[in-house]
């Protein structure tokens, strides 16, 4: 009883010391003498400040300078103050997109250890550098861009089809900061060196443009596929999805070397006007122009979703060593985001045309890379055939593991130089398919 009683007493201590502690707690009085002149800047400055702090009852903590674009801080720099005395700094002022000529709010804010505050406010007109010249920086090289008329820019050159590099200003002002204009995200942004894609449809002597106040930028190719422009993805990607139906005549337009193009025979034919024929079951599709191999790769789609035969039976995807398209350079391999979506070309009946990847041997003359892929759900790992899911495989050139997988029959070479045409039924069931391997004729 006297231990309870004497840990009461304790905590009723202690408590009593608390209070008696916040009674006294001064809450101090920081003050704030700027010594600086602030005034105009220009998007992309650092601007100076100075100031005399001082709080002679409770020791400081920081200073800081905060940049409002209206009501938005878009800007800060805290400085440590554990003194009185004089305290300079440089607070960037950004530079932005499409924001106009304006004032802004500088805050410069005090406060002390016992989080007393004291702010100050200025004005601050901004304007938006009007620069002689730009610089176009590439790898192979730097070409300036004249200045042709308010923030608008452009440097002409011969340039390859395809040029990629960033923009870069001059300091115009002590106070200035180069600025850089990259890629990022699917625009043209600033604060960043990732290159940027220019595209003209022909190489040649043409011109780059660029605007500093709304970042537009030209040129680029304005890839058209079936009325509609196709999305950059990345350098050598170009993307669109929609709606196709089975026949449907579709016009190309911005491939500047169209005529050298794979046309992938399981979902188009090409004629003489150089427009495609849609061949598949009609949906939706995503279609991707690819400029590193030149060809369109086809994925039947599931409203915002790739397909899967075990979702909506629209499609089924090839993994797998040994086989790749447009050529067998293009090889598949077992990289399920390279993997290739067979052509729906009737109920519950898939294609594939592909070529074989040349194979290589061992010194004792034995085959070293056979063939090896097999038929997937999905476009990755997941649901997948396998062996006891076939009913028949009509070919006497590959055979079926256990395990799904199809490898050449005893050291069959298929020919690099032709293409084979794959189909795979599924109208009895997905456990009962039936494969068929081919030469094309």
């Amino acid at each position: 009883m006297k231990k309870y009683k004497s840990l009461v007493f304790a905590l009723a201590g202690l408590l009593s010391l608390a209070a008696c502690e916040d009674d006294d707690l001064v809450p101090g009085n920081p003050v704030i003498n700027p010594t600086t002149q602030i005034g105009a800047a220009m998007f992309g400055d650092s601007l100076a400040f100075s100031a005399e702090v001082a709080d002679n009852d409770v020791p400081l903590s920081t200073l800081k300078a905060q940049l409002f674009y209206g009501d938005e801080k878009v800007s800060e720099t805290v400085i440590r103050t554990k003194t009185k005395g004089d305290y300079k700094g440089k607070i960037f002022v950004p530079f932005y997109a499409n924001v106009p000529n304006a004032t802004a709010t500088l805050k410069l804010v005090l406060q002390n250890i016992n989080f007393t505050i004291t702010e100050q406010e200025f004005n601050v007109p901004l304007t938006r550098p009007d620069y002689p010249y730009l610089t176009f920086v590439t790898a192979g090289g730097e070409y300036r861009m004249e200045r042709v008329g308010l923030y608008q820019y452009k440097a002409t050159s011969e340039f390859p089809q395809k040029i990629k590099g960033y923009i870069k200003t001059p300091t115009v002002t002590p106070a200035g900061n180069e600025i850089v204009f990259g890629f990022a995200n699917g625009a043209i942004v600033e604060g960043t060196t990732n290159g940027i894609s220019f595209s003209n449809s022909t190489a040649g002597t043409y011109d780059i443009e660029f605007n500093t106040l709304t970042y537009a930028a030209a040129p680029f190719i304005k890839l058209m596929f079936a009325g509609s422009e196709m999305a950059m993805v990345d350098d050598n990607n170009y993307k669109i999805e929609k709606e196709f139906t089975k026949g449907q005549v579709i016009e190309v337009s911005g491939i500047a070397d169209y005529d050298e193009w794979w046309i992938d025979s399981d979902y188009f034919t090409k004629g003489a006007d150089g427009k495609l024929t849609f061949l598949p079951v009609s949906g939706k599709y995503r279609v991707t122009a690819n400029f590193e191999r030149k060809y369109f790769i086809v994925e039947h789609m599931n409203g915002n979703d790739l397909s899967a035969l075990d979702k909506d039976g629209n499609a089924i995807w090839v993994i797998g060593w040994g086989i790749g398209k447009p050529t067998h350079e293009n090889n598949v391999n077992w990289n399920p985001d390279k993997a290739l979506c067979m052509a729906k070309i009737g109920d519950k009946k898939f294609q594939l045309t592909f070529k074989p990847y040349p194979v290589t041997f061992n010194e004792d003359g034995t085959i070293a890379n056979k063939y090896d892929f097999k038929f997937f759900y999905q476009k990755g790992w997941g649901g997948e055939f396998v062996g006891a899911d076939y009913v028949s495989t009509q070919t006497d050139m590959i055979y079926v593991t256990d395990s799904g997988n199809f490898q050449a029959a005893a050291d069959l070479i298929l020919d690099p130089n032709k293409w084979y045409v794959i189909t795979l039924d599924v109208s009895q069931g997905n456990k009962k398919a039936v494969m068929t391997l081919t030469e094309k004729k």
